[in-house]
């Protein structure tokens, strides 16, 4: 058996955008990848609109939990194999990995900050996760 490449998707809380990452990563290339996130200082819980706009295409990120990067450093964790920021301050504020951890940097919009009516809000929610799944597709398909 092949042991898949595990992939972590690091934001600040953790609730909005490396959840959905993660999401699409499982759903897409979870034969291929072992799909996680964590943020530098987790929210404590999945933001309910990522949970909606994912449900929406088919991907349920309901069970997913708020984590900390720090799970996933030695001694309580295992690195993964490759870290993807997907915002800045979370790349700011993470801990060093051993160096044979890669380092990549996907930066996206924080729909946590949207404005406007619910739906406004919506939109926005729904405009980053068709971003991340473009990037997710194009970056993994290989």
């Amino acid at each position: 058996m092949t042991v898949r490449k595990r992939i972590l998707f690091l934001c600040t809380g953790n609730s909005c955008r490396s959840q959905m990452a993660e999401g699409f990563l499982r759903d897409l290339y979870g034969d291929r990848f072992e799909s996680l996130s964590a943020g530098a200082k987790p929210a404590g819980y999945v933001h309910p609109r990522a949970v909606t706009v994912m449900a929406e295409c088919g991907i349920d990120i309901s069970h997913q939990v708020s984590k900390s990067i720090h799970d996933f450093l030695p001694p309580k964790g295992t690195p993964p194999d490759v870290v993807i920021g997907v915002c800045s301050t979370a790349d700011e504020n993470c801990p060093i990995f051993p160096a044979n951890v890669e380092r990549w940097q996907w930066p996206f919009d924080d729909p946590f900050h949207a404005a406007g009516s619910e739906e406004e809000q919506m939109s926005e929610f729904r405009r980053v996760r068709d971003e991340i799944r473009a990037k997710i597709e194009s970056g993994f398909a290989a």
